[in-house]
């Protein structure tokens, strides 16, 4: 077994059985942890009627009322911890874009194993002590940085917490510093790339790879990364809630995220009738963490849609895969009744050679959906010729209507009119004021 693929092989390629025997262990524990410390949790199940000795194991697990972030925001700032106060070392915090902010403890045994989590990520990547990672994902609240650095430290690589923002100091430092492993959101990523492109330096580089997250991406803005950067890139995924970034990540393979599952439950539910669905359907991500102590989640909806898969990796990891997030069920798009993915608008603009810079716009007109989609164009492209940009409009028209079902405009707009980010890319401006 090849030690640098791994960086807990004994965890990581455990058999099946004893995943299942550590989880239901694990989630007997965690119920009558958050049963006996935590009135909130013990509220809900007492509504259901569900004690913790009705939770044998994995089998029981739907027995246990879901969570969800109104929870959290109704139990803000401390009416979820399960451990006094003093035992927490760390708060993380969400962005709070669509609503009042959520906040996480963490005891020190909790943020080692987020950092043995981000670890196991980066060596999946190749990542080991020799390498130089370069970390642009932003610190503080946010989780992306901190988790990204620690699993850094832990793995042993020379780590460069740069945050994000300052483009130009990222790309000399990249070069200067030699950095072999570049981490941060897909858009900033890409933007990086173009940067580079711009400035003819991509002979300076000497990365191998990425770690990208905390944003939706599609397979051709992955293609589109691995060539202007010359890498292999890595999905990686998690949230603020139940640790931040590293409770799944892609290995070699790029055909789904392992989900570390000696620390998470995941469940795949109908989002409308939170019903159970079998390995393989489509629906909304549940987790269960079953092994933080301070801020233990059961049941969370995280409200992302994809599926899970527990077909053997050539990797050798038997942690199960989950598909990369196909949107949100709750802020998928609905466009004159159609559920609209602006990853599936990514698709066509990349296939069509024009780079990840666009802005989808929803409105509402004489009670009817409009959908617009801004279009940054390339230097390459841009034109002065009415009649040559109509053209190019009518193309996307086209490909979108094959992809969505419906009509949407498109405007193509001059080179870098659209703002660039430097976390998450702002993709939906819904003017429609529907709630």
């Amino acid at each position: 077994m090849p030690e640098k693929k791994y960086f807990q092989p004994e965890i990581e390629c455990a058999p099946v059985e004893q995943l299942f025997a550590w989880q239901d262990e694990r989630l007997r524990d965690t119920v009558k942890r958050v049963y006996e410390n935590v009135p909130y949790y013990r509220n809900l199940m007492d509504k259901r009627g569900v004690k913790p000795e009705d939770i044998r194991g994995r089998q029981d697990l739907h027995l246990l009322p879901f969570l969800d972030k109104n929870d959290l925001r109704e139990a803000y700032p401390y009416g979820l911890l399960a451990r006094p106060l003093s035992d927490c070392v760390r708060i993380q915090s969400t962005s709070g874009t669509t609503g009042k902010r959520v906040v996480a403890f963490y005891t020190q045994p909790d943020i080692d194993l987020w950092d043995e989590c981000c670890a196991r990520a980066i060596v999946a990547a190749g990542g080991d002590k020799n390498d130089v990672v370069h970390v642009c994902y932003g610190y503080g609240l946010f989780t992306g940085g901190p988790g990204l650095n620690g699993g850094s430290h832990k793995v042993g690589s020379l780590t460069l917490p740069m945050s994000s923002g300052n483009t130009e100091r990222q790309i000399q430092f990249l070069c200067d510093l030699e950095a072999t492993i570049l981490c941060c959101t897909p858009s900033y990523a890409a933007y990086i790339g173009e940067m580079i492109a711009e400035k003819g330096l991509k002979h300076k580089l000497k990365l191998k790879a990425g770690i990208f997250g905390a944003e939706a991406w599609s397979e051709e803005m992955r293609k589109s990364i691995e060539e202007s950067l010359g890498i292999k890139a890595h999905d990686i995924y998690g949230l603020t809630e139940l640790s931040g970034p590293g409770v799944s990540f892609e290995c070699e393979e790029q055909s789904g995220l392992h989900i570390n599952e000696d620390h998470f439950i995941p469940e795949i539910i109908d989002p409308e009738t939170g019903e159970v669905l079998p390995e393989g359907e489509v629906g909304e991500l549940v987790f269960t963490s079953i092994t933080k102590e301070a801020f233990p989640l059961i049941r969370y909806r995280t409200r992302d849609i994809c599926k899970l898969s527990r077909k053997p990796c050539s990797c050798g990891r038997t942690h199960i895969k989950m598909s990369r997030p196909m949107g949100r069920s709750d802020d998928m798009l609905i466009v004159k009744g159609v559920n609209v993915f602006p990853s599936q608008i990514e698709t066509v603009l990349i296939n069509r050679n024009y780079p990840a810079n666009y802005q989808i716009i929803v409105d509402r007109v004489k009670n009817s959906d409009t959908l617009e989609v801004q279009v940054e164009m390339t230097n390459e492209m841009f034109s002065d010729s009415l009649s040559a940009v109509a053209a190019k409009e009518n193309e996307l028209v086209a490909d979108l209507k094959s992809m969505l079902g419906i009509h949407a405009n498109v405007k193509l707009v001059a080179p870098k009119s659209i703002t660039r980010s430097e976390g998450k890319a702002q993709r939906v401006i819904d003017k429609r004021k529907l709630h």
